[in-house]
């Protein structure tokens, strides 16, 4: 990956609906070198999609929750069907197997404290094998990159 490849993926993480044209445009290429770039990344697996970021609050889901998730037990089997049950879950956004005192960290999407209590006891703790939870919610967000470019 050189510096022109660098350059089409950030030109792609602030506004992955630009046309070849105007991306080749930017990156300074003609437009056959940078589709013939840009197919390349996507092969190689560098560009894994490109994805509609959706307002939260127009979908009246205005609140953002960290949820940290402690397990009962730890074999494979008792993981496995957590994840396979938070991943039904529409209100988590990411859900991250993580090292420290706590096993998983949700990312949910809310509305409200009444939203977040049916999150949490509707669904959250009928989940398979949740032992403890620790919630954080947001103020507001600093900062979202969904994607690296360094």
């Amino acid at each position: 990956m050189d510096a022109i490849d660098r350059k089409i993926l950030r030109a792609l993480a602030r506004r992955a609906r630009l046309t070849n044209a105007e991306l080749a445009e930017e990156v300074g290429l003609s437009p056959s070198p940078c589709w013939t770039r840009v197919k390349r990344l996507e092969q190689a697996g560098v560009i894994q999609g490109y994805h509609a970021l959706l307002d939260q609050a127009a979908l009246g889901l205005p609140d953002t929750v960290f949820l940290e998730v402690m397990m009962e037990r730890h074999d494979d089997t008792h993981l496995a069907r957590f994840e396979e049950a938070v991943l039904a879950i529409p209100e988590v956004l990411e859900c991250w197997l993580v090292t420290g005192e706590y096993d998983y960290v949700l990312k949910a999407a809310v509305g409200g404290t009444a939203g977040y209590e049916a999150l949490l006891r509707e669904k959250i703790y009928r989940l398979p094998g949740v032992r403890h939870t620790r919630t954080a919610f947001t103020l507001r967000c600093l900062k979202r990159t969904l994607s690296p470019v360094p």
